[in-house]
């Protein structure tokens, strides 16, 4: 059997790296194929690549991005978690034990948080997260977790978003929501406040900028009414 294609994918590599931002695109519910040619959750993520790098003061920062084999979350198979930990595991190959924040979208987010247990990982920044009921906390013990989600969003849901990082805070992890006021689950509107609370949440778990201690000692958001009292399309993530 031949071995998968490499996962990580290096979209900024300094000579003498000291913290990386690993990114992790979107996908659906389920999905034995390969991700599509074009991808447009791959596509999607393109501008928070940029937007993280060219923001970073520092030279010293590796900007990559987790290729998957399968396309989809595929229940217990939960492939795209084996994808970013294959991604971390050649992350340290090429940047050495420097500290982690991942950054994922919908499926992405899911898979970021269950790979936050590897000791690279010191954050993870979801975007419109997909965190389903019963979804695993206790190894976010030690790790900060700031969660980004558009109340209107009808793919993934809020109310489960802040749900879970309840859950997440009284396990003892360092947790915080914030609702973005618009974008819903593509993010397309209003695009740019996407990409700079996004950056700036990631540049200050780098300790890179400034991120209020207030975030993390706040309430969590309460659990909206769902936006029009209709169910979520259950495919793309």
């Amino acid at each position: 059997m031949s071995e998968p294609p490499a996962a990580l994918a290096l979209r900024r590599m300094p000579a003498d790296p000291t913290a990386a931002v690993l990114l992790m695109h979107g996908g659906r519910a389920e999905g034995l194929g390969p991700p599509p040619r074009p991808n447009l959750p791959q596509l999607r993520m393109l501008p928070f690549v940029r937007a993280i790098a060219s923001a970073s003061r520092t030279g010293a920062l590796v900007v990559a991005e987790v290729r998957y084999v399968h396309r989809g979350w595929n229940g217990r198979r939960a492939d795209p978690v084996h994808d970013v930990q294959r991604a971390l595991r050649e992350l340290r190959g090429v940047a050495g034990p420097v500290p982690v924040v991942l950054v994922g979208h919908s499926m992405g987010a899911r898979a970021a948080l269950r790979a936050a247990a590897d000791p690279l990982v010191s954050a993870v920044v979801g975007l419109a997260p997909w965190c389903p009921p019963g979804e695993p906390v206790a190894h976010l013990a030690d790790t900060t977790v700031v969660l980004l989600h558009d109340e209107a969003d009808r793919v993934t849901d809020a109310r489960a978003t802040w749900e879970y990082l309840r859950r997440a805070r009284a396990r003892g992890a360092r947790a915080a929501g914030i609702v973005m006021p618009h974008g819903r689950h593509a993010m397309l509107r209003r695009a740019g406040t996407w990409h700079r609370v996004a950056t700036d949440a990631t540049l200050g778990l780098l300790g890179l900028a400034a991120l209020p201690e207030e975030l993390f000692t706040g309430r969590i958001p309460a659990s909206p009414a769902r936006p029009g009292g209709g169910p979520r399309r259950p495919v793309a993530r």
